[in-house]
This record gives structure tokens, sequence and C-alpha cells, in this order.
């Protein structure tokens, strides 16, 4: 986040920018032939780095797409601190001499975190009404079972409408549900993991959805069953469901068409039908 001020002065200024991760110029510092560590060698070591890498130019996410994210992250604060107050209130509540002013002051925080999200989703609402992209991609998103308008508005939100994502492989990846596995001969042969690498946000906004798509959907039922069975961990199966809700998002949204149970999966919707759904509601 602290780089994003210093990105947008060089983007004011006509600069070319490019954002690299730092972990990959390790990756790369690490396969010179470097002893000592200066800023110096760090400095040629990035300039080499950038000389041979295709690296794409910087772009500043489009303005709605960055007040949504803003607010769905804060509404994730929110809501984690709200379940942590309730936990607290469920604890005093069940001691033997519980405090009638802790308890107090416990219940309203709890009523100020809810009046919180309320006010933050209908800003979230307001802020999607002022984009018609926002509006139709939040409309197709939340078609699929599981997907509610909060869930939409936030993978729009992290992915700045799917603008740098080529393919699904390249999605999974930025938010680190890809799979890594470590393997050499007979002797090591870790277990397959997700990455973690990537976009947390995500991970976490599809944990809920993921379970109420396995209730609803009879394919990702199927998905969920079958890795469940094939590995004996549930959150397995609840991965490869985020996994391929993911997927089917940036399906929809890229192909312009609306999920449908029966009697076909997708269902082409005209332009001129994009709005034909509500956005009022969470």
């Amino acid at each position: 986040m602290y780089h994003e001020r210093f990105a947008h002065f060089l983007y004011a200024k006509e600069e070319k920018t490019v954002i690299v991760l730092p972990n990959k110029i390790s990756n790369f510092i690490r396969t010179l032939d470097i002893k000592t560590i200066t800023d110096k060698s760090c400095s040629i070591a990035i300039t080499q780095f950038g000389l041979s890498r295709k690296l794409e130019l910087w772009q500043p996410a489009n303005l709605v797409y960055k007040e949504l994210q803003q607010l769905s992250r804060e509404k994730n604060q929110v809501i984690q601190e709200r379940v942590r107050c309730m936990n607290q209130l469920h604890a005093e509540k069940t001691q033997a001499l519980p405090n009638s002013r802790t308890i107090k002051r416990l219940t309203e925080r709890i009523s100020l975190l809810k009046k919180q999200e309320k006010e933050i989703n209908e800003d979230m609402l307001a802020q999607v009404k002022k984009s018609p992209e926002a509006t139709r991609g939040v409309n197709l998103l939340s078609s699929i079972p599981g997907i509610g308008k909060s869930t939409a508005i936030a993978v729009l939100a992290e992915t700045n409408g799917f603008e740098l994502i080529r393919n699904k492989k390249q999605l999974v990846s930025y938010a680190g549900l890809d799979i890594r596995e470590k393997q050499s001969g007979t002797s090591i042969k870790g277990k397959p993991r997700i990455s973690k690498k990537g976009n947390k946000n995500i991970r976490k906004t599809l944990h809920f959805p993921a379970m109420t798509a396995v209730k609803m959907n009879k394919n990702h039922q199927d998905l969920f069953q079958r890795i469940t069975e094939k590995t004996g961990i549930k959150m397995k199966g609840l991965v490869a469901v985020q996994r391929k809700l993911l997927e089917l998002m940036y399906i929809l949204f890229k192909n312009k068409t609306f999920y449908f149970s029966k009697p076909q999966s997708l269902y082409s919707c005209a332009p001129s039908n994009w709005d034909c759904k509500d956005t009022n509601s969470f």
C-alpha cells in the first residue's frame, strides 16, 4: 500500500512505472553471482531484472473499483471486530459473576459495529451505481448460487474488474489458490498445498460462499464430495469449490453471461439486458 502514492506521482508525471513483488527480485538476485549485498549491487540487480524481463507498465486502478476495494476491506475488519466482541460477550455472560457494565459496553459496541456495517453496505451500493460496468459485473457474478452482491463486489474490487487477468490460471495464482507440490525422485514427496502467495482478501471472501455453494449447487456439491472422499479433508474440498467459483466468475464476466443451473449452465445475455437484475440489496 505504501508504494501507491509514489506510483501515482510518477504516473501523473507521465513516467513509465513498473511494480514488481519483492520476492521476485529476491529470487532473481539469488541466481546472480553476488557475494556482497549493498544498495549499489541491489540497484544493479534490479536493473538487470528489468532489462531481462518483459514487464507490464503499471496503470492506476479504476476509481470506482479502488473505492469499492477500500470499503470491502473496511467491512471485513468491522465484521471481524463484531464477531470478536460477540465472542467476548458470550464469554462474559457465561461467567459465574458477569460484570454488568462490561456486558453493557460490549452490547453497545456490537450495535455500533452493526450500524457501521450497514453504512458501508450503503456506500458500496452507491459506488456500484456510479459505474455501469460495475453494476453489470455485480449482476453477472451474483447470478451464481452462493455468490451474493457483497462477494461479487469484493472480487471485482480486488481484481480491478479482472482488468489485468488474461486467463483462469493467472487468476487462480493471483488469489493464492494455485497448487504447490514439492517432489524429487522417491525420497521427497511433499503434500500438495495451495500457495497462499496471492490476494488473501479474495480467499477470505470466497470461504463462506463456497460453503453455501456446496449446499445449493449440485456440481459444486459433487466436486466437494469427490475431493473430500479422495483426501479425507473437508477443507481441501472447500478450497476446490472456491477455485471453481472464482474461475466461473471470471468466465461469466468475460463472456457477459448469466449463470443458470438448468437446462444449461450458462445463458447468453444481450447487452441491452445487462441491468435486468436488482443491485439494491446484499
